[in-house]
């Protein structure tokens, strides 16, 4: 740890570090953390993803050590980026399972900080109790395990208070000279009834049961009422949906035997559901904006026109997230969601002109005044209606600014929200002049072609 703590004070980026071992997540006399407190993002000019990678690379010279993780710290648990379990029910069959698994999900591009949940095996005492001769002393494996208990770990009968107005608990147990080795396990009395004389029985553990060393599992998890193995690791230069995919791809080609089987879970799951939930907010927010828009227009044709709108926006959305080298988040999913009504209120502004244009006017003296034309109305509707929607469109652009440039503390992982709000409104207010206009009349002949079709058909039925 203190060699590791020298390559990272090295950085200048580094304010402090505190070390830790055996603590917390990182439970064993062998695995240690490492917190590394960074100075003020406008005193540094590398991220923690560049830092991360710089560690990974330092970090390899030290020989002997195993980099589990390097990156952010989650306060919600630590859990890493890519998380996925191995489930079956025996737990050797797993362990070479999972040996397999990392050996052919390593080589992922952007897989790094590959760990499993299996560790090294504890040292362990096993009691193996004899049932006919414990049974014969009228010994049973509750009795024995409940003494043991108490004679090894200790059980806390009652408490007492001090001098000092302090309370301390009172803690039954053998003295820890009687219980340092594994023989001293053997000699421990258990009472196992009264003799005839009254005198109590008293019987040595080595009577009804051995005492065996050996190892066991450091930890077992379960889920789904079989035992699970898990494992995570963290993605560097690709996005996780990406990395997720190719580890779905290997585990298709590794044959497991029945009754075993793998499942996502941590981040990967809940970002699998959360693009479901925002997809299907997605198209809730279409098929919404299209029954406003057609109650409105009492229209069924002129909403397409407007709608088209829509689709311009990912054009937007798709260049920025790569001109700013972001991933598709669920942040930016929601800037979608937003951009539903942003944009389609241009399209509203634009065509509710040319409609009210095209229409007869009754003037103050009582005159008529005969609507414009249809391309007319259009471009007067362009002319007039280009100045508020640029004020909305710049005025949005400019509040996303700081989001998307991530100039906040910590604002990196919103920042595609931003990026996406500005990339959309842009595109879909440069192009709602052009292919709203032309979607409009579209739908416009095809409205007129109906009418008339409808209307023969009605002369042709009458007597």
């Amino acid at each position: 740890a203190q060699q590791v703590e020298a390559i990272i004070r090295e950085f200048p980026e580094v304010r402090y570090t505190v070390s830790t071992l055996n603590t917390g997540s990182a439970n064993g006399k062998i695995y240690a953390t490492l917190y590394i407190r960074l100075v003020d993002r406008k005193l540094r000019q590398r991220n923690v993803d560049d830092m991360s990678a710089l560690l990974r690379q330092r970090l390899q010279l030290i020989p002997g050590i195993t980099v589990t993780h390097a990156g952010l710290l989650d306060t919600m648990g630590g859990n890493k980026q890519i998380e996925f379990s191995l489930l079956g029910t025996d737990l050797r069959e797993l362990e070479r399972l999972t040996q397999q698994v990392m050996n052919a999900v390593r080589p992922i591009p952007g897989l790094v900080d590959l760990d499993s949940s299996i560790k090294p095996d504890k040292p362990t005492i096993e009691v193996q109790v004899q049932r006919e001769a414990a049974s014969d002393l009228g010994l049973t494996l509750g009795s024995i395990g409940s003494q043991l208990r108490t004679l090894v770990a200790g059980q806390t009968v009652t408490n007492w208070r001090a001098g000092d107005d302090q309370t301390y608990d009172v803690n039954v147990r053998l003295n820890p000279t009687a219980r340092t080795q594994p023989q001293d396990l053997e000699h421990l009395p258990f009472n196992v009834g009264t003799a005839a004389d009254g005198s109590p029985r008293v019987a040595r553990l080595n009577q009804v049961a051995q005492v065996i060393e050996g190892t066991g599992p450091n930890q077992i998890n379960r889920r789904d009422l079989r035992r699970e193995v898990a494992l995570s690791a963290n993605v560097y230069n690709r996005s996780m949906g990406e990395v997720s995919n190719d580890i779905r791809q290997v585990m298709k080609g590794i044959p497991l035997p029945p009754g075993y089987s793998f499942q996502f879970g941590g981040s990967t799951k809940s970002m699998q559901e959360s693009f479901d939930y925002a997809i299907s907010a997605l198209v809730l927010a279409v098929v919404f904006i299209y029954m406003i828009l057609a109650s409105q227009f009492k229209s069924f044709l002129q909403p397409m026109a407007l709608m088209t709108a829509l689709p311009l926006t990912l054009i937007g959305v798709v260049l920025a997230l790569m001109m700013f080298g972001s991933a598709l988040s669920m942040f930016s999913v929601i800037g979608m969601v937003m951009l539903m009504g942003l944009v389609t209120k241009n399209a509203i502004l634009l065509v509710d002109f040319a409609i009210r244009a095209r229409q007869d006017q009754v003037l103050p003296d009582g005159s008529i005044q005969v609507g414009l034309p249809r391309n007319e109305a259009l471009l007067l509707a362009a002319r007039v209606r280009l100045r508020p929607i640029l004020m909305t469109t710049l005025a949005m652009i400019f509040g996303m600014v700081p989001l998307a440039f991530a100039i906040s503390e910590g604002s990196e992982q919103r920042a595609p929200m931003g990026q996406a709000v500005i990339g959309g409104v842009i595109t879909s207010s440069l192009l709602t002049l052009v292919v709203v206009p032309v979607v409009y009349c579209y739908m416009d002949d095809l409205a007129q072609w109906l009418r008339r079709l409808w209307g023969s058909d009605v002369s042709r039925t009458q007597p």
